[in-house]
Parts: structure tokens; C-alpha cells; sequence
């Protein structure tokens, strides 16, 4: 039917009104303002001129609309009735001319027994987007009546396109300025919110409002032309005494068409987030008493600021603008605020606390600050985008069912009872208990990982520092993993151990979270995904790992199936989302390289294949590989410099964690050897059905593939094994073979998964086949349980513990954190005979101190003092100790009794103590850190951990600083501002010439390395941008609204069914959509 048929059968009463008329007492004049708004007219006058209980005035206002909106009007309620204005006329203004205009002050006739006196006037406000069900007015009139201190009502407000979701029950507004409807998203009307309670506003799609208290209030306030107007004046009305009503049984369909962009607001000047967050703030500013206004101007001052970088964040520079003009339009207009207040200023601090009650508790705004800053990120767009009330559904329309579901199950239960997200609890307390011994107080440790000691701040210290004080002294840059375990120990409060634990006991339930993610692209068979997920994460790699210390292999294993999965969208996503996967696969290459090095490697040989494989993707293929040796520069460039450090991962690299000569067919059983190894045969299982997915799989390109990537890993394996590296000051040993095991175990995984298509398809099949494929998938489940069971059985064997005790005792340890910087230097005899050593700085090392080796020279000068002093042959190495600020020489339990008569023989050592635990000698000759030599004397001079300010006495020429640190170029000194010569001391140490006159030292160390961390930083900050999803397009609302208008020529029965029931009076619960509407 013809819309403007429709609106003509139904003109508007005119004349004297019926003396049943329910609520005679009652004038209403409805006010209705359009705006480009033909395509939800026809319905909006429909049922408005369809209302059980008619409106006695009607005027319309057009703000200049160019698509026939007004001649719809003219035609329905007629010439006289229609008020036209300019196209930038706010909705206050229009409203207020509204109520100017002639046909909104005509006197009425009421029912004969009720007198002029007794009548009560309300304007009824509306939009040309919103539909009134045809009770509306009367439900909102009975409200009224029942209680005598409403002065505004509103509607619940349903979505036009899915008329069961819930977008409004009366509104408020949080500290940030954020609308809040108390509503969770998506969620559908079933009658749970069908009440009358009381709001701190409502919105004008449908308000309510007494015309003597709109009048006394001066109405919508003009600074508001749109968004939040109906917010502001509800707290007026509520701050002058009267109440504000939320009448749920009064139902409403809204489109939200400027909110959703879905038509062009010469209002807003086509800023529609910008006015609205301008707005947001000005409520606020203009409402609040002194005292919580000073809070939340410095709460939405730099709130805005950190909208605007996540904005940025989520490449949303329109927005991250849009955020700033905002800021600077209210902040930079004090005047009009100072107006605004002192318009507001009767009443405000009475009335606070009755307000304060309506507006939203801080739980509610924390949950609602992180569904925004969530939404950006995730692209989904922010939860509160401008003037939106509710966030908008994507994708199809749901289905009678699911809306029931998605009711009856909130989000969380949803998501808790995800199969993936079961198993990785499950795996959660399957390591829980396998590593019960591990989980207490003391430092973890043993095995390649050092004790954990430190915090946060340690962590970032040392990776920011240019110039390490651990053990001898280096510049050598922090390995690039420190600053991934600084920034989850930061997360996590600062506790360092804690950010441990959850890396390396965490690897397990991680790893089969992320494959599982993975391999829900490969198969949709359920009990195939959660096999294969749970067999990867109790591969023997992940078990040794955990049992050995060893984080890297931890780390890379969780990571590795979302390198898989964002390297495969590289080669098969179209170009733009190409383009991100590769930004994204060189991200998390980086966090992987930065554990494990080899990764890198092994992603190096697979990016020249899949380049020769599909040459088109060469260029994002290309920005994987070279992002993360961008990124962790200038520690890959030592990689590239000594290509064995590929071959050492995070930790400690010691002989006694390998085996130096690993079979191979334990290699292809993907056994990695060493401490810690599980039982072999749920390994021969997974090669068995990697295997078996060779004959029977459908998709055998993928198998193919995911077998060319199991073969690479295998023979790297081989090869690595057969090789032996050292790390710095460490003895050669093969290199682990965990990681490419990992990496061969999942491409014969992804193989297996591929051939559970197959697998589905014998279980749905009859007779033998279904038995078989029963069979297979009991067997498929029954594998990685028992992997569990016997880890579980056989706790976490290995070389990690957990070791309560300091190794320094406290009074060395506080000896060594004065001015004097005093070192100890622990020696301790390997089971192969060999002496190991370490030198301390007051305290344990923290993760990363271990691997920041000093120089080479320095180093080999050390050892050979060391190699004395435990060889008894009675020379000076104490001497030599001294000249390195070595005070204390430290053989921690268990005690080698020869190694103890040794350095008793030893002169210039004397023994202080001798236990159980320890044995401790100090050095005779006076040491510290920086002295001032003066011939064959020096003094000790105060230092702090780098640099110093000690104070130089008058003396002779020729006087030496000298610094226990190896010599380097970056070391600078000078007294009252004079630069001193640097020169070598003994060989290795840093010194400078001292003037004889004295005076103020500053002594410290210079490097790029602070200019690099910037780089770095904005480096890192790029590759999110561009690695995190785009926007996405505001349009796609008139997507779903065209595709539900083609889904509505297929349901004229249903459309006719709702008007029938209009017809009779009848409102259903759910009811359907009406009218000629979009």
C-alpha cells in the first residue's frame, strides 16, 4: 500500500473528544519533529493516529528535510499543523517553536463532568524514527495517574529492526559521561524489565512531560541542540522535586537514526560523536554540585586524553579528533558553563543526593569502561559510540530459538561453557596437580631457569639500563624477553614470580586454548578439536619444558598455533586482511623470537617456501619475517652477528639439561630428550594419525602441507642435535630440540585434524563404519587423557624446585648495598668436575641477569683468577678479587669438602663461617667499587649501582679514579663540570686522571640506548595500529536494514497478523513489525 494511503485513512479526530475518553482530565499534544525522515514516517503516524486513548493536538515540525518528509506530514494531520525550519534547527528549538505555534495552544473540550480547573496538560515528545505501540499513550496516561508527582514519562523503547531487543528503559549517565541503560547488550524483551521505576531521565523518543513543569524549566536546554538534551533536562526536573518515570508496559520502536548515522545531521554538523561526548561532559559540568564536579573534570579531562589514544590505537582517527574537539569545546568555553550552572543553581546541592541514587554504581562504570575499550580494540567499534543507547547487532537477525537462548544464558555462562574453554580448564587442574610440588612460597628455579627473584621494577630497570651492574659489568643489551615478563609482572602487581608461574605452568591450558582456536579452521568436529588441542598441549615438548625450567619452549608452544593460524591468513585472506595477519604473525614472531630465537629461523624457511608457493604474498610474507627483527633490535643484530645464539632460548644452557646424543627415532617419536620426558607411546599415537590422515583425508593439499611443515621440524631437530653451542660463560652443549619438535608436532596434528571430516562421517555412518568411527574417536579422546594421567601420576620429575633460601646471607647482602658496592663471588664444583661461578651485587639475579655477559677479555681475565683461586696453587687472585670489588667469596651447599680446604690455603682470604648451608670467606685487602688511587694506596670512595656524586679531596697530580667496571668508551666523569681523561687501569678497568684541586665528581654512563627505547617504543606502537583491526564501517547498519527489508517482502502474513492485532486493540508481548516502515 501506497504510505501516504496509509496515512490518510487515519486523519486525526478533530472536534470534541468523547466523554468516555479514558483519562479526560488529560491534554495531550504531541509534538513531532522530522528530519529527513520519510522511510520511518508512514509507521510513526500510523500508529500515532492509531492510539487507543488519541492525543488532543498534534503539531509537527520539519527541519528541513529534502526526501518528501514534509508533504508527509501536511497530508496527515494537515497544513495548518505542520511548522517548517530551517535544516540546522536543533531538537529543543523545534519543540519549543512547536509549542508556540498556534495549533499547540487551541483550547479543548473535555468531558462534561470535569472543569477547566481540574484539567492537567502534558506534551507528548516524538521522533520521526520512533513508532508508538498503539496503548502507548494510554499506558504512560495510567502511570501518570497513579502517582501525582510524575512530571516525566517515557516509554521502553525496542529496536525498530529487531522489535524483541531492548534498547532503553529510562537512562543515566555515568561520571565519564558515558549513557548508561542499565541493559545488557543484545538482550531481548521477555518482560523482565516490566515495571515502573523511577530514572534519572528518559528519553524524548516518547517522553511524557507535564507542560507546566516544562515551562517552568524553560524545556530542552538550547546548548543542546542534540544528544543528552533528555538527559539534562531530567536531572533538572529531578533536582526540582518532581519525578521522572520509566513505564515499561508503555512500549516504543526507535531506529536511532542519528545515533546510527543513518541519515546526514545538519545539527551536529555531521559530528554526531563529537556533539555528543561535547554534551556528555557539558551535562555534567552544568548539574554537578563543587565538590564531585572537580573530580570528574579531571576525570573526563584525561579520560579523554586516553580515549583518544585508543581511538588512535584502534585506527580511529576521526574519533580520537572528534574526542579532542570535544575536550577543547568545553573546557575552552568557560562562560557558557558559568551561565549554564547558574541556571541550574537553585536546588543543586539539596537535590544531589536523591539524584545520585539514579545514577550508575562504579562497578557497573569499571564493567562498562573496559566493554569500550574492548570493543575498540576487537574492532567491534565502542560500546558507547555517540548518542547510541545500546550496541548495534552485526550479521543477521536472530531466530526466535537463539533469542531465547541468548536470554536465558548470559555471556558469561556462555563462554564458560565454551568445549574449548572446559578443556583448558580441565588442563588447568590436570597441571595444578601434576605440578603440586612447584606451587607454594620460595624462589622457583633449578634447571634452565634461574631462581626468579626481584620485581616488576628490577625487570624494566634492566632493560632500560645502558650500562648493566651484574656480575662483572657489561653494556650488552638486555635480552628482549625481559621486557615481555616486565610488562605481564606489571600487570600482575609487580610479582615477577608470579609472571613465571603463569608462563611456564600456564603453557599447557594456553597452548590448548590456541590450538584449539587453530584447528577449529581445520575441522567442525567437535570431539576432533578437542583431541587434537589436548594432545598438543601435552606434547612431550610442553611437559619438558615445565619440567626443565625452561620458559622459552613454554612460551613458543602457546604461541606457535597463533603464528600458524595468522601466517595462513597471510597466504589465504584477501589482500587487506592479508596485509593485518602480517603485521599481526610479526608481532607475535617477536614475542617468540624474544624467548626463542630458532622460531625466527624456522618461520624463515617456511616464509621461502610459501613465498615460492604463492609469489602474490611475498610482500606481507616479508613483513612477518623482517618486523620482528626490527622490533628487538639492536639484540637481533647480535644474533645475526653470532647465528649460534639462534640455537639458545631464554635461561640457562647447560650439558646436564640435554642429551648429547638423542636417538632419532626418538626424535620421531617427538621426544626432545632430557629431564622430564613423558611415556613415548601417545607420541607414536599422534604420528600414527598423522599417518593415517595421508590415506584417508579429503582435503590432501592441506595434508600435504601440514606434513612439508612436520618434516622441516623433524630435520631440524636431527641436525640441531648433532651440534653443540655455548653461551656466553657457559659450557657447549647440543642445543634443546624442543622447539622444531613443537613445531613438527603440529603440522602432524593439523594433518590428524584434517581427516576428522572423515571421521565425522564414519560415526554418522551404519553398520561396521559407525563402530568403527566410534572406536577412532574413543581412541582419539582416550590418548591425551592418559598423556594427562601419567604426568599427573609422575608429578613434574626434573631439576626445577622451588628453593626457599636467599644464596647470600642477609649481612652480605646488606654489606654489599652501602657505598662501597662490595660483590661476592659464589663458586660452586659441577658434577663433571667443572667449577661454575657467579658474582652478586647485594642480591639474587633476576630473570634476564643470567644472560648479560661482560666482556670477552674481561671475562677470560676472570676465569683464569677463578681457575687460580680453586686450584690451591697459593698466588694472588685474592689480590686480583679485590681490584674487581670482590669482598666475599660464597660455597653454597652442598659443601665440597676439597673445595673448601682449597680456599682456606688461600692467601688473603680469610674464613669467616663455615655450616650446613654455606661456607664464607672474606678478602682481606680493602676493595669497593670506585676508589681513588694515589701510588701504591687508594681510598674507598661512595657509589650508587651506576653512577656516583662523591666529593674529591685536594691532593697530589697524578691521582687515578678507578671504577671496578670493564673499560668502556660510554663511561664519562668530571669535577665541577670539567671533563676527566678516561684511561684502562689493570688492563680491563675503567679509570679517570684526577686534577690535584678536587672538587664535586659526577661520574656515570652515556649510550643510545635511551634514544633506541623510544624508537622502540613507537616502533612497537605502529605495528599494534596496524596489527589491530581497522574500524569498521558505520554503514553497516543500512546494510542490515536493507537485508531485513528484503526479508519483510517474504513475510507479509506475519506483517498482516500485527495489523489485525492493532486493529482489535490488542498489544502482544512480543509484537511484531508494523506499519509501511523501513
Amino acid at each position: 500500500m501506497d504510505p501516504r494511503r496509509a496515512v490518510r485513512l487515519h486523519r486525526h479526530p478533530r472536534g470534541t473528544l468523547s466523554p468516555d475518553l479514558a483519562y479526560g482530565r488529560h491534554v495531550v499534544t504531541a509534538v513531532l519533529v522530522a528530519h529527513d525522515g520519510k522511510r520511518w514516517l508512514p509507521e510513526t503516524l500510523d500508529l500515532l493516529l492509531r492510539q487507543t486513548r488519541p492525543v488532543q493536538r498534534i503539531v509537527a515540525v520539519d527541519n528541513g528535510s529534502r526526501d518528501g518528509s514534509e508533504s508527509l506530514l501536511v497530508e496527515a494531520i494537515g497544513r495548518q499543523n505542520v511548522v517548517s525550519l530551517p535544516r540546522d534547527t536543533g531538537y529543543g528549538a523545534a519543540v519549543a517553536e512547536a509549542l508556540r505555534n498556534r495549533a499547540a495552544n487551541t483550547a479543548q473540550t473535555g468531558p462534561l463532568d470535569i472543569s477547566r480547573s481540574e484539567t492537567e496538560e502534558w506534551v507528548w515528545l516524538l521522533h520521526d524514527d520512533s513508532a508508538p505501540a498503539p496503548d502507548a499513550l494510554e499506558r504512560l496516561l495510567k502511570a501518570a495517574e497513579e502517582d501525582q508527582f510524575a512530571a516525566v514519562l517515557g516509554p521502553k523503547l525496542l529496536d525498530w529492526h529487531d522489535r524483541r531487543r531492548l534498547v532503553e528503559i529510562g537512562v543515566a549517565i555515568d561520571g565519564a559521561g558515558r549513557r548508561e541503560t542499565g541493559l545488557e547488550v543484545r538482550e531481548v524483551d521477555q518482560g523482565q524489565h516490566d515495571d515502573v521505576r523511577e530514572a534519572l531521565a528518559v528519553s524524548t523518543a516518547g517522553m511524557l512531560v507535564r507542560r507546566d513543569v516544562w515551562t517552568t524549566l524553560g524545556g530542552l536546554d538550547p546548548d543542546l541542540p542534540l544528544f543528552r538534551d533528555d538527559v539534562d533536562f531530567g536531572w533538572r526536573v529531578n533536582g526540582a522535586g518532581h519525578k521522572v518515570l520509566a513505564v515499561a508496559d508503555a512500549v516504543m520502536w526507535h531506529a536511532e537514526a542519528s545515533a546510527r548515522r543513518r541519515r546526514r545531521i545538519a545539527a551536529t554538523g555531521n559530528h554526531p560523536r563529537r556533539v555528543d561526548r561535547r554534551n556528555a561532559m557539558f551535562v555534567l559540568f552544568a548539574n554537578l554540585p563543587a565538590r564531585p564536579l572537580l573530580w570528574v573534570a579531571i576525570r573526563n579531562f584525561f579520560g579523554s586524553l586516553l580515549r583518544t589514544a585508543v581511538f588512535l590505537l584502534a585506527k580511529q582517527p576521526a574519533n580520537a579528533l572528534d574526542e579532542v574537539a570535544a575536550l577543547a569545546s568545553v573546557f575552552g568555553s568557560p562562560g557558557r558553563l558559568r551561565r549554564a550552572r547558574k541556571r541550574r543553581a537553585r536546588g543543586r546541592r539539596r537535590n544531589y543526593h536523591s539524584i545520585r541514587r539514579l545514577m550508575p554504581p562504579r562497578g557497573q562504570q569499571l564493567r562498562r569502561l573496559g566493554e569500550t575499550v574492548g570493543g575498540l580494540l576487537s574492532g567491534a567499534g565502542p560500546v558507547d559510540s555517540a548518542g547510541r543507547h545500546h550496541a548495534v547487532v552485526s550479521g543477521s537477525f536472530l531466530e526466535e530459538d537463539d533469542d531465547a537462548l541468548l536470554v536465558e544464558d548470559g555471556a558469561w555462562r556462555r563462554f564458560l561453557t565454551q568445549p574449548g574453554v572446559l578443556l583448558c580448564f580441565a588442563l588447568v587442574a590436570v597441571t595444578a596437580v601434576a605440578a603440586r610440588g612447584l606451587i607454594g612460597g620460595g624462589q622457583l628455579g633449578g634447571g634452565a631457569l634461574p631462581p626468579v627473584a626481584g620485581g616488576a621494577s628490577d625487570l624494566w630497570a634492566q632493560y632500560a639500563a645502558s650500562w648493566h651492574a651484574v656480575g662483572i659489568g657489561g653494556d650488552v643489551s638486555a635480552s628482549p624477553y625481559v621486557l615481555v615478563l616486565a610488562m605481564l609482572s606489571t600487570v600482575l602487581l609487580g610479582k615477577v614470580w608470579l609472571a613465571v608461574d603463569l608462563l611456564l605452568f600456564g603453557c599447557v591450558p594456553l597452548a590448548a586454548a590456541t590450538a584449539y582456536l587453530a584447528v577449529r579452521r581445520v575441522t567442525s568436529y567437535v570431539p576432533m578439536q578437542l583431541s587434537v588441542a589436548a594432545a598438543y598441549a601435552l606434547l612431550p615438548t610442553a611437559l619438558g619444558a615445565i619440567a626443565t625450567g625452561r620458559l622459552g619452549t613454554a612460551v613458543v608452544t602457546a604461541l606457535l598455533p597463533l603464528i600458524g593460524m595468522t601466517l595462513v591468513d597471510v597466504l589465504r585472506r584477501p589482500r587487506r586482511r592479508a596485509a593485518r595477519a602480517a603485521w599481526v604473525a610479526g608481532l607475535l614472531l617477536a614475542i617468540a623470537t624474544a624467548f626463542a630465537p630458532l622460531t625466527w629461523a624456522l618461520a624463515l624457511v617456511l616464509g621461502f617456501a610459501a613465498g615460492r608457493w604463492r609469489p602474490s604474498r611475498r610482500m606481507y610474507i616479508a613483513v612477518a619475517l623482517v618486523t620482528p627483527m626490527v622490533l628487538l633490535l639492536p639484540w637481533s643484530l647480535r644474533l645475526l652477528r653470532h647465528p649460534s645464539l639462534f640455537l639458545i632460548e631464554a635461561g640457562l644452557h647447560r650439558p646436564e639439561l640435554v642429551e648429547r646424543s638423542l636417538d632419532p627415532l626418538a626424535i620421531l617419536s617427538l621426544q626432545p630428550g632430557g629431564p622430564g620426558m613423558p611415556l613415548v607411546w601417545p607420541s607414536v599415537a599422534i604420528l600414527a594419525a598423522g599417518v593415517a590422515a595421508l590415506a584417508i583425508a579429503v582435503r590432501r593439499t592441506l595434508v600435504l602441507a601440514a606434513w612439508a611443515v612436520a618434516l622441516l621440524g623433524l630435520v631440524v631437530a636431527v641436525v640441531i642435535t648433532g651440534v653443540e653451542v655455548a653461551a656466553p660463560g657457559e659450557q657447549s652443549a647440543p642445543p634443546w630440540p624442543g622447539i622444531p619438535l613443537a613445531v613438527a608436532a603440529a603440522g602432524i596434528l593439523v594433518a590428524a585434524a584434517a581427516g576428522g571430516e572423515r571421521l565425522r562421517e564414519l560415526v554418522g555412518a551404519a553398520g561396521w563404519r559407525r563402530a568403527a568411527g566410534r572406536g577412532l574417536v574413543l581412541a582419539a579422546a582416550v590418548v591425551p587423557a592418559l598423556a594427562a594421567a601419567g604426568w599427573v601420576v609422575g608429578a613434574v620429575p626434573g631439576p626445577l624446585n622451588r628453593d626457599s633460601h636467599d644464596v647470600l646471607p642477609a649481612f652480605v647482602a646488606a654489606s654489599s648495598n652501602n657505598g662501597a658496592r662490595a660483590r661476592t663471588l659464589v663458586v660452586h664444583r659441577e658434577a663433571d668436575g667443572h667449577i661454575a661461578y657467579s658474582v652478586l651485587r647485594g642480591r639474587s639475579a633476576v630473570p634476564g641477569e643470567s644472560e648479560l655477559p661482560p666482556p670477552e677479555s674481561v671475562r677470560n681475565r676472570f676465569d683464569a683468577i677463578v681457575a687460580g683461586l680453586t686450584s690451591g696453587r697459593g698466588g694472588d687472585e685474592a689480590d686480583k678479587l679485590a681490584s674487581f670489588a670482590v669482598r666475599y667469596v660464597l660455597l653454597p651447599a652442598p659443601l665440597d669438602n676439597d673445595l673448601v680446604q682449597t680456599l682456606n690455603g688461600v692467601p688473603g682470604l680469610e674464613r669467616i663461617s663455615v655450616t650446613e648451608g654455606a661456607a664464607l670467606w672474606r678478602v682481606t685487602t680493602p676493595t669497593a667499587r670506585l676508589r681513588l688511587a694515589s701510588g701504591q694506596e687508594s681510598a674507598p670512595l661512595p657509589s650508587g649501582q651506576v653512577s656516583a656524586w662523591p666529593e674529591i679531596p685536594e691532593g697530589s697530580e697524578g691521582r687515578m679514579l678507578v671504577l671496578a667496571e670493564p673499560f668502556d668508551s660510554g663511561w664519562r666523569a668530571s669535577i665541577d663540570g670539567q671533563q676527566l681523561p678516561a684511561r684502562v687501569v689493570g688492563g680491563w678497568a675503567q679509570g679517570f686522571e684526577v686534577p690535584a684541586s678536587g672538587g664535586r665528581l659526577e661520574l656515570g654512563h652515556t649510550s643510545l640506548r635511551s634514544l633506541w627505547l623510544v624508537c622502540q617504543g613507537l616502533l612497537v606502537f605502529i605495528v599494534l595500529v596496524l596489527a589491530l583491526p581497522g574500524v569498521r564501517d558505520e554503514e553497516r547498519d543500512e546494510g542490515i536494514e536493507r537485508r531485513e527489508r528484503r526479508r519483510g517482502r517474504g513475510h507479509t502474513g506475519r506483517r498482516a497478523r500485527g495489523h489485525r492485532a492493532r486493529e482489535t486493540g490488542q498489544q502482544e508481548r512480543v509484537p511484531e513489525k508494523v506499519g509501511g516502515g523501513p
